[in-house]
């Protein structure tokens, strides 16, 4: 495989991704946000909650649509740009993403439409199932697809089968309660509460800001508050069941993203600050705080934290054994008869995909020499610094979301809104959980690297037989067609924005808007 190719379909495919991310978050916690909207609507009756309901349901449509339209393009990728993958795995990873179609994305698709459409044909009651459907749909589609992505960290529930060469399910139930995709689908919906959050916060302090929409601004900021103060304090909190899960499942990620050269006796400190050197295996002017590390990873004092290079050496002993399961599975090719080989990988099965590391740089993995076997094993380590600082700003602007949606509740509870300080805030802060989600898929899936599948097939072994040119043909064609519709989406809801949420209740004195009208002018 030329590694050009290979490097490119990676490009492509985090490109598309690193976009849709951009969409799905806001729409997974927009869409619950609405169902708390609606229910105060249904509650109290007061048509001012109706008004907060439908426009932010408007900004939700606009950010759905683009969700949907790009998270397509990244499945045809499986196909277009990643075949072999598709061939090895698909028979567990396809199942997931065909449950995510069926399950959720036609319950979404069949009451989306009702939602925005049955204002004025559906009871209260009535319109707020279908807004509650509408959420459920889209968080349900979240979880299938982060069951798919987890299977890729950790592949339970599955086998290789050297009759057919590929992996096939042997547990489909252990593949849904994988403890990895687990703390993944609840870190990042969280995650995504707080993008919608900070959304609805931001442009209400902008509504505030310029006198505009109070009573609006007011209900609306209140409850982005409460919502996001909740949602940010459970970032933290599964995100720290997710470091939890790389203990036992993805040591190497662990050690990358902490940038631990060596292992670390208990109890093991984590590191704040410092400047990892790839040239010398250490980490320059660390800062550490002590027993934070082994808490989060180990949950005691008394377990050490297994570092790069001795991972490292873990990865040479497997794939020296992988090795050995290879020519089994080669001698089963011959003869499928042989049960001495059959044996023989029975062994060693574990460690087949360390074997295809060498397939980089030898044809026959049993003919590599002792420096590419070490070479190979090297591979196993993701890009230290950017794995190091990636983590440290995705927990830094974490940490960050809390103090502002604790100063946004405290605030909200003096009935404070007008601030303008912290309106300013608010509106300055609004890109920050973006980044933060952006750079928490990066961990995820450059922490990974090699892997496809977490020990399991190499990336550069998944890809399509195609050309340096038709990548960057698509590359180019998608960048283009993705930016101007990212003006598109952007254009809208700036226009949405400025028109406003049409709330006429507002303009009376007595109902929501304690600034009487305008007198008339005399003549």
């Amino acid at each position: 495989m030329d590694l050009a190719v290979v490097d490119l379909s990676r490009l492509q495919f985090a490109l598309t991704a690193l976009y849709h991310f951009l969409f799905v978050p806001l729409t997974l916690g927009l869409s619950f946000m609405l169902v708390i909207m609606e229910s105060i609507y249904v509650m109290t009756r007061r048509p001012i909650w109706r008004t907060i309901t439908r426009f932010w349901g408007v900004l939700f449509g606009i950010n759905f649509a683009l969700g949907v339209a790009t998270g397509i393009t990244m499945e045809f990728q499986f196909g277009m740009n990643w075949a072999y993958y598709s061939h090895y795995v698909g028979d567990i990873f396809g199942a997931p993403l065909a449950i995510e179609g069926l399950m959720a994305f036609f319950l979404e698709a069949t009451f989306v439409g009702l939602m925005f459409f049955g204002w004025d044909k559906l009871s209260r009651v009535g319109h707020l199932f279908v807004t509650f459907l509408v959420a459920l749909g889209t968080n349900l589609s979240a979880l299938w697809i982060l069951i798919a992505n987890g299977w890729m960290q950790n592949p339970v529930g599955s086998t290789f089968n050297p009759d057919t060469m590929r992996m096939e399910v042997t547990d489909f139930m252990t593949v849904l309660f994988n403890p990895v995709a687990q703390a993944k689908f609840v870190h990042t919906v969280s995650a995504g509460y707080v993008i919608a959050a900070v959304f609805v916060l931001g442009v209400s302090a902008f509504y505030m800001l310029k006198g505009r929409h109070i009573g609006f601004a007011k209900r609306s900021m209140t409850v982005a508050a409460a919502f996001g103060l909740a949602a940010s304090l459970s970032v933290v909190v599964l995100g720290d069941e997710s470091g939890y899960a790389l203990t036992d499942n993805q040591k190497m990620k662990l050690a990358a993203l902490e940038a631990m050269w060596e292992t670390e006796p208990a109890p093991a400190g984590l590191t704040a600050f410092g400047i990892p050197s790839l040239r010398d295996h250490k980490t320059h002017y660390e800062v550490k705080i002590p027993y934070v590390l082994g808490l989060i990873s180990t949950r005691s004092i008394s377990k050490p934290v297994e570092g790069i290079l001795e991972l490292v050496a873990t990865a040479e002993t497997r794939i020296e054994r992988g090795v050995l399961a290879y020519d089994a599975v080669e001698r089963i090719k011959a003869d499928p008869s042989d049960m001495t080989a059959r044996a023989d990988f029975e062994i060693h099965r574990n460690d087949l995909g360390y074997a295809l590391l060498l397939k980089r740089y030898v044809a026959d993995p049993r003919q590599a020499t002792p420096e590419q076997v070490v070479q190979a094993a090297w591979s196993t380590v993701p890009n230290v610094p950017l794995m190091f600082w990636a983590f440290r700003i995705m927990a830094g602007i974490g940490f960050l979301m809390i103090g502002l949606f604790a100063t946004a509740f405290v605030l909200c509870t003096l009935r404070k809104h007008d601030t303008r300080w912290f309106l300013w805030m608010a509106v300055l802060a609004l890109p920050l959980p973006w980044i933060s989600t952006e750079l928490g898929w990066i961990l995820a899936e450059v922490g990974r690297q090699p892997w496809a599948v977490e020990g399991v097939l190499p990336t550069f072994l998944g890809a399509s037989s195609l050309t340096v040119s038709q990548l960057w043909g698509t590359i180019i064609g998608f960048t283009v067609l993705y930016g101007a519709l990212a003006v598109v989406e952007v254009g809208l809801i700036l226009h949405a924005i400025r028109k406003g949420p049409y709330a006429e209740q507002e303009a009376f004195p007595g109902t929501d808007n304690p600034t009487p009208p305008a007198a008339p002018a005399v003549a």
